[in-house]
C-alpha cells in the first residue's frame, strides 16, 4: 500500500514545504537532517524502510530513506555524493526544503514478528535499517534475539556511533558487532570485510530472519555466504537503490522487469530478486 502526502490538492508530485530543524554531523561526508513542516509537525507517517523525495529549490530532487521519525519530525541520513547532496550539506537549520512521500512498501513488519533478527549493514546502508531497528526495540515483545552487524571502510566512516556504542548494546537480548575494512591506532574492534566476519560469527538459520542493506558487492557476498550457512533466500530481506524520479511508477526509471522499485520496493526478499531479469 503506497501512501502519499502533499500540500496541493492531493497531487503526489508536488512537495510539501518543510524546514530543516536540525543538522547532525555523523562523518566528514554524512549528516542527519531533521525535517518538520512549517508548523512544526511530522510531514507524514512512514513505515520503516519507506522513502521520501527531498528537493532543494533551484538544485534538484532525490529519493532518500527515512532513517528515523518521531512525533513531530522525520530524519534523513544523507551522504555527500553529488550536486544535490553537496548543496544540502551546505544548508543550515531553518532552510526550507521540499518533501513528498512516503513511497515504497517498507519492511514486512508482521512477517518478522516472532523471529530472531539479524541486521547486516554496510556504510550508509545502515540508514534504512535503523528505522526498523528502532521499531523492533520500541516493540520489543514482538521479536526474539536481535543481532546487529555493521561495517564501514574505517573507524572515521562509522555512522550512528552513539547507537552502535551506547544505545543499542544496552537494549535487552541484543548484540552489536562492528567491523572496519582497515583500522587505525585507536581502533580495538574487528578488522575485516563484513561477509567473512558474518561467517566467522556463525549465525544459525533456525527461526532467524536477515535484513541486509549496503553496497551491492557486500549484498552479493553476504547473500552467498548466508546460503552457505544454511539460510533460505525467503528469509533474507534486502533493499534496492535506483535513481527514482517520480516515485509513483510513472516515469519508468526504476523498473526491473515487471517491478518498479518505487512501488514494489525498495524492500525485496532475495527469493524475489532471483525472479527478476
Amino acid at each position: 500500500m503506497i501512501s502519499h502526502s502533499c500540500s496541493c490538492s492531493g497531487n503526489p508530485l508536488i512537495p510539501q514545504i518543510c524546514t530543516i530543524s536540525d543538522i547532525m554531523t555523523e562523518t566528514s561526508d554524512t549528516k542527519i537532517f531533521r525535517v518538520k513542516t512549517v508548523d512544526a509537525k511530522r510531514p507524514f507517517t512512514p513505515l520503516p524502510g519507506q522513502l521520501a523525495m527531498v528537493s532543494l529549490p533551484g538544485t534538484g530532487e532525490a529519493m532518500f530513506s527515512v532513517t528515523a521519525y518521531g512525533e513531530d519530525y522525520i530524519d534523513f541520513a544523507i551522504k555527500r555524493v553529488g550536486e544535490l547532496t553537496e548543496a544540502l550539506h551546505e544548508c543550515s537549520p531553518g532552510q526550507s526544503i521540499g518533501i513528498r512521500g512516503p513511497y515504497g512498501n517498507g519492511f514486512p513488519l508482521s512477517e518478522l514478528e516472532g523471529y530472531d533478527l539479524l541486521f547486516i549493514g554496510g556504510g550508509i546502508g545502515l540508514a534504512p535499517l535503523r528505522s526498523l531497528i528502532r521499531h523492533s526495540f520500541q516493540n520489543r515483545r514482538d521479536y526474539g534475539h536481535i543481532d546487529i552487524l555493521y561495517g564501514a571502510r574505517s573507524p572515521s566512516d562509522l555512522v550512528f556511533k552513539d547507537d552502535l556504542e551506547k544505545n543499542w548494546p544496552l537494549e535487552p537480548d541484543c548484540n552489536v558487532h562492528v567491523t572496519v575494512d582497515r583500522g587505525d591506532d585507536s581502533w580495538e574492534g574487528n578488522v575485516g570485510f563484513v561477509p567473512p566476519y558474518m561467517e566467522e560469527l556463525a549465525f544459525g538459520p533456525r527461526n532467524r530472519k536477515i535484513i541486509l542493506c549496503g553496497p551491492h558487492i557486500m549484498i552479493k557476498y553476504c547473500s552467498e555466504g548466508l546460503v552457505r550457512m544454511g539460510f533460505d533466500k525467503k528469509d533474507i530481506i534486502t533493499t534496492l537503490e535506483m535513481r527514482m524520479k517520480c516515485g509513483i511508477g510513472k516515469c519508468g526509471r526504476c523498473n526491473i522487469g515487471s517491478k518498479f522499485v518505487c512501488l514494489d520496493g525498495p524492500v525485496f526478499y532475495m527469493s524475489e530478486l532471483d525472479e527478476l531479469p
